[in-house]
Formats: structure tokens, C-alpha cells, sequence
């Protein structure tokens, strides 16, 4: 008779995904580790990655009965579908967030964790189920379960696939023997590391955050400072550098059957953020991360990747910005325009209702005289 763990892997197989399992106790540097991270404060404004830490790497502290984890890799390394006609279309967007599956994965995969949970209670075993958005640190079980390794860039990372993958995970009450960890293929291999605009990679796996342009793009909720905006560069939203530069995402193809990427997420009409109405642009994005991040964050990272182009041709649509409702949207039109060497429209924002909006006017202004007085007084070359 087939025992219920084969059962279940020939399932999730048969589903397109990458299967392991592990003993669901980690080992205790793992946790260590992550208490350093936070110490360090290297979650930046994630507060909710500093709660429930025991939860976090304990589970069965609370769910005695669970024994072992059956993680579930989803590739996502699929083609660029393409950019679509029209529009201004010069922002970037990580590769995950391509298809339009709100949270990440809730949409698409959490139906088949539901098919599992279901014959796991046919066969008489128990279960639950923690997704990319659940308390579980899914890469580290990941690693555990030898899944692959945790890289320098500190994804995940399986030789045959890359670092493109989108885990699950299920917690079950069936007792499993450890396996032989996947061996780590990084060797003296650097190139995450020196190809991060921000330097956020410490080169031991672990990410600072506050300097990491997904987490800026994709995580902080209020307005970036200008000195950030250099190292966020055309990144509208998120950031793979670390993953591009990758050499075993070189020959990485496989995508799971049921991700579709989208050119209008891939390659976004920047204009949408900036001139769509907050209904207009939930009906158009329904269902994605954009909807999920909200139009405001949405058009103020516009702002940011049009400034970075510091191509004045887009200062008709950054003005924009200025006739926002939000002032998070307007104070970063202030420093757009500035970029983009408005500073006469900038001038009109000094009675903004908004006394944010109004301190940036001033702090804008003051750098742009200051760049002025830098530059008229520099040592002219004599003409040749």
C-alpha cells in the first residue's frame, strides 16, 4: 500500500510543483540568525517581521501535532511577454509581480493547497497550511527541506530552476527523517552583491532593507527621500538586479502552468498612475500588486522613475502630480519638477494646503539654489 507522504508528493507533482520535505524543528542558529537581522534593524519599517518571532520558527510549540512540512516551489521564471503600444512605458517591475495574482499567490495557488489539505483529511492525516504571506520563514524551511540553498542574494536558489520560485508550505502530522542539505553552488561567485544599486546585499545571505530599492518600491508607505531615489533608479516596482545578474538564472525557464505575465504589469503605462481615478485604475489593475500597493504609492514611484530619466519631455505629465489629491503624490512632484529642472512650477506649490507639501517646496528650492551658487562659482576652463 502507498503511504500517504507519496500520496501526496505524487499530487503536487502532478500539480507543476517542486516538492521536499523536512522535520518541522529548525535548527536553532536559524532562528539566532533572524534575531540578529532585527536587532540590526535591517527590516526596515516591516514591524511585522519583528512579531511573533517564536511563531515564526516554532510551530509546534502551538500545533503539537505537526511533525514535518511538505514545502511547494512554484517557478516563476517565465519570458518577458512583451511591451505594449502606447503610453509611457520607462518603469521596471520585478518579475513576480508580472501576473496578476493578488498577495503574491493566494489566488492561484492557494486553490491547490486546499486539493492537498482535502486529501491529506482523506488519508488521514492532518494538516495547515502557511503561504508566501503567512508567519513561517518559508525560505528557510525551504533550505531545510533541501529545496536548494539560500544564496548570496539571500533567495533561494535550485540549480535546475535559478532563484525564481514561489513557496508554500504545509504543515503535516506526518513524521519525516531529515534530508542531506542541497549543497550551496555560490563558490566565490559575488555578482549579487556588486551589481546591487544600493548595497543592500551584506554578502552572507542577508538583506539590509533600508537601503533595498524592492523595499522602498514595493514596502515603505510614505514619502522616499531624494537621496534614495539615484539607487531606485526606473524600478517602479521591486527589483530583480540581484536575480538578473544570477549565472543559474542564465538557463532558467520553467514556469508553472498556471502563471500567465501580463504586458500591461510588466511594462506599465506610467501615465495610468498619475492620470486614472482611484476607481479607474482598481478596475484596470483588479487583482494584481499595483491594486494591492494602492494608486497613490503607485503614482509616487512614477514620479520618481520619471525624475530619474531627467528627460524634461516628461514634465507635462510630473506637473501632474502637483494637481494630486494626495499629498504624498504632491511632494513628490515637488522634487520630480526639480529634478527635471522645473523650478518655476515648483515656486507655485509654496501655498500648498499641505504643510508636508510646503516643506518640501522649501527644502527643494534651497538644494536648487545651492546647486546653482556650486555651479556659477566653479573655476571656468580657459577656451582652447
Amino acid at each position: 500500500m502507498t503511504d500517504p507522504r507519496t500520496i501526496l508528493q505524487r499530487e503536487a507533482e502532478a500539480r507543476g510543483f517542486l516538492v521536499a520535505w523536512a522535520p518541522i524543528q529548525l535548527p536553532r542558529e536559524v532562528q539566532a540568525r533572524y534575531e540578529r537581522w532585527i536587532a540590526a534593524g535591517y527590516e526596515a519599517a516591516m514591524g511585522e517581521l519583528a512579531r511573533a518571532v517564536e511563531v515564526r520558527f516554532n510551530p509546534w510549540e502551538r500545533l503539537a501535532w505537526a511533525k514535518s512540512v511538505m514545502v511547494l516551489a512554484a517557478p516563476h521564471a517565465y519570458p518577458d511577454p512583451g511591451v505594449p503600444p502606447g503610453g509611457v512605458r520607462v518603469g521596471r517591475v520585478g518579475r513576480v509581480f508580472w501576473v496578476r495574482e493578488y498577495d503574491f499567490i493566494r489566488r492561484l495557488i492557494e486553490p491547490h493547497l486546499e486539493d492537498l489539505k482535502r486529501l491529506c483529511t482523506k488519508l488521514g492525516v492532518r494538516c495547515l497550511d502557511y503561504i508566501h504571506q503567512g508567519p513561517l520563514s518559508l525560505r528557510s524551511y525551504a533550505a531545510w527541506a533541501g529545496l536548494g540553498w539560500v544564496g548570496r542574494n539571500g533567495m533561494l536558489i535550485r540549480a535546475s530552476v535559478g532563484s525564481y520560485l514561489t513557496l508554500a508550505l504545509l504543515l503535516t502530522s506526518l513524521e519525516v527523517e531529515q534530508p542531506p542539505p542541497y549543497q550551496n553552488h555560490c563558490g566565490a561567485c559575488r555578482l549579487c552583491v556588486r551589481h546591487c544599486p544600493t548595497g543592500a546585499l551584506l554578502g552572507d545571505g542577508l538583506l539590509d532593507a533600508n537601503r533595498c530599492t524592492s523595499y522602498w518600491t514595493t514596502k515603505h508607505p510614505d514619502f522616499i527621500p531624494p537621496e534614495v531615489w539615484d539607487r531606485v533608479g526606473l524600478w517602479v516596482f521591486g527589483c530583480d538586479e540581484c536575480q538578473t545578474v544570477c549565472p543559474w538564472n542564465a538557463d532558467a525557464h520553467d514556469v508553472w502552468a498556471e502563471y500567465a505575465p501580463e504586458p500591461e504589469l510588466a511594462h506599465p503605462n506610467l501615465e495610468d498612475f498619475l492620470t486614472l481615478s482611484t476607481p479607474a485604475f482598481q478596475a484596470k489593475y483588479k487583482g494584481s500588486a499595483f491594486e494591492r500597493f494602492g494608486r497613490v504609492r503607485m503614482a509616487r514611484n512614477a514620479l520618481i522613475v520619471l525624475a530619474n530619466t531627467r528627460d524634461p519631455a516628461y514634465i507635462p505629465l510630473v506637473r501632474c502630480g502637483t494637481e494630486d489629491r494626495s499629498a504624498l503624490v504632491r511632494a513628490t512632484a515637488v522634487w520630480a519638477l526639480t529634478r527635471l529642472g522645473d523650478i518655476r512650477h515648483v515656486e507655485r506649490l509654496r501655498q500648498d494646503p499641505d504643510p508636508r507639501v510646503r516643506r518640501e517646496v522649501q527644502r527643494a528650492l534651497e538644494e536648487g539654489e545651492r546647486a546653482f551658487v556650486s555651479v556659477s562659482t566653479s573655476p571656468k576652463r580657459e577656451a582652447k
